[in-house]
């Protein structure tokens, strides 16, 4: 007999029995780290209960279970028979996946591992690969998130000689989309309510995935109160639920609301709230020209900065407020059409002005601070709250004497003026100081009952008038050049001439004192025709004793 045992029993197995065919095994007992398998064959089988894994690494099989398994060899001469059930499963897998390709079907499979350009996905023992690209439809950060889970697919490139599977999990997705897309187009109308899934977050609201089709729900949309960004309410992967405040049906455009989906605030503002009501609220913002408060739920004001302080308009809300801040309010304003409410913090507390108008009126005295001198007046401090202003004409009745005065006073130095003004409703107070001093141009009007002359220097001459200081006085006088008076003599006269003149009135208000010149013979002549005189007199005298 020239035949081996190998050789005749390769014979006698059947036509489908050949090496790598795949034939039914029945589990005859299962040990600690094998499996025993009846394949109909010369013999039995153990193969390594490793290979009985599932794709969770779970053994689920038991005593004459029927399997699959695969013809590995046939050696020795007692005819033992090699099986695989790892490569049966391998074989079935591809088996699947030609006909998944072929047909363009889902086929699942569980991401194993992140390699360069994309992720690799076991389908069943058989190793395809997700290029980063075909992950899904918008790029993934963190694409390590999806390891270990198991996900739909579809093949999109297939070559078994070279062990090379692309695979696209964006196809499934725009598969899904396309169909439930079309699905949902079909019963969308403006005011129904959907749910969402979060897709993603921009400046200006947020895109709500309504299953297959995206709607954008904007920051405005979001909250009844104010919203900075979407993520102080929503985040990425939330489930909510949204309605469709309009839909264009031409360009496939759906813009959602959240906040329709809960009462509005300011539907009955007017019945909460009311004028001069004082509400307690948490400060959300911050701004230059003011900050606003949260007085409830989808409910601001805003305080502007006119409003923060009695003293100083100008006010900077950053060194005032903190945002989280609970703070006290007074309501101003309610403008129910534009959503808007004006607050007030000053308002909590007694208007300073009024008051010091209850306390004090025009004329009386009152201490305080120079707080900076100027050319054109004094700043007095008051308190915290009120400051005056002695304007330069109310220093002193006189330029000089005001000049004297200036050069004692100093920053800092306390002082005591009298009130000319209070206007509250402006904030502003005048003070004085001339009062405290005799006006000097009282004397005149003795002097014009008096009918007496004055003695005059002549400090300016213009078209109109000859400007004259008084007795050297501070106080001036002034000559109508063009009354018919003084017309002629103001030939006669220069500037620093001193003449004798008479009052003719007196302007309190302007501070001036009209006057006329008055007429007498020429003082030369006069000098002249006494010296005439004298010598007469003295020849006279003379003639007499001789």
């Amino acid at each position: 007999m020239n035949e081996s045992f190998d050789e005749l029993l390769k014979k006698s197995i059947k036509k489908n029995q050949k090496y790598g065919s795949i034939i039914k095994g029945k589990i005859l007992d299962i040990k600690h780290n094998i499996v025993i398998i009846d394949a109909g064959l010369k013999s039995e089988s153990y193969i390594p209960i490793e290979q009985f894994k599932n794709s969770n690494g779970k053994i689920n099989i038991k005593i004459n279970d029927i399997v699959d398994v695969s013809i590995d060899s046939i050696a020795g001469e007692k005819g033992e028979t090699i099986l695989s059930r790892e490569k049966a499963k391998i074989i079935e897998t591809w088996i699947k996946i030609k006909k998944s390709y072929k047909d363009s079907t889902i086929i699942k499979g569980f991401i194993n591992g992140k390699v360069k350009g994309g992720l690799t996905v076991d389908i069943n023992g058989v190793k395809a690969f997700l290029p980063g690209s075909l992950i899904d439809i918008k790029p993934i950060r963190d694409i390590s998130k999806l390891e270990g889970k198991k996900l739909e697919f579809k093949i999109i490139k297939l070559d078994k000689k070279k062990n090379n599977i692309v695979i696209s999990r964006k196809a499934v997705i725009l598969n899904d989309n396309n169909n439930e897309r079309s699905k949902l187009i079909k019963i969308i109308y403006e005011g129904i309510v959907l749910k969402g899934i979060v897709k993603n977050l921009t400046d200006y609201g947020a895109f709500i995935d309504l299953g297959g089709l995206d709607g954008l729900l904007h920051i405005t949309d979001i909250a009844w109160k104010r919203v900075k960004h979407p993520n102080e309410i929503l985040k990425i992967g939330d489930k909510i639920k949204v309605k469709v405040i309009k839909y264009d049906k031409k360009k496939i455009r759906v813009s959602l609301g959240l906040k329709q989906l809960s009462k509005d605030p300011w539907k009955n503002i007017e019945t909460k709230y009311s004028i001069h009501k004082k509400i307690n609220g948490k400060i959300t913002n911050i701004t230059d020209y003011g900050c606003f408060i949260e007085i409830e739920e989808g409910i601001e004001g805003l305080v502007h900065i006119s409003e923060i302080d009695w003293k100083n308009k100008n006010i900077n809300p950053f060194e005032i407020f903190k945002i989280g801040e609970k703070t006290e309010a007074v309501i101003l304003n309610i403008n129910k059409e534009k959503r808007r409410i004006s607050l007030g913090t000053k308002e909590c507390y007694l208007n300073p002005w009024n008051c010091f108008v209850q306390k004090y009126k025009n004329g009386d005295k009152i201490d305080g601070i120079i707080k900076s001198i100027k050319d054109f007046g004094i700043f007095i401090k008051i308190n915290n709250y009120i400051n005056g202003l002695i304007h330069s004409s109310d220093i002193s009745w006189t330029k000089k004497n005001e000049k004297n005065i200036r050069n004692k006073l100093k920053k800092g130095n306390k002082i005591t003026t009298y009130i000319i003004k209070i206007d509250s409703n402006k904030k502003r107070l005048l003070l004085g100081l001339k009062k405290f001093e005799k006006d000097p141009i009282n004397k005149y009007y003795n002097i014009i009952k008096k009918n007496s002359l004055i003695k005059s220097r002549i400090i300016n001459i213009n078209k109109n008038n000859i400007i004259l200081k008084l007795n050297n006085d501070d106080i001036e006088g002034k000559i109508n050049i063009n009354d018919k008076k003084n017309k002629n003599l103001i030939k006669n006269f220069k500037i620093n001439d001193l003449i004798e003149t008479k009052i003719i009135n007196i302007d309190k208000k302007k501070r001036i004192i009209n006057l006329y010149i008055y007429k007498k013979k020429n003082i030369k002549n006069k000098i002249k025709k006494n010296n005439h005189f004298n010598i007469m007199l003295e020849a006279f005298k003379t003639a007499k004793i001789k």
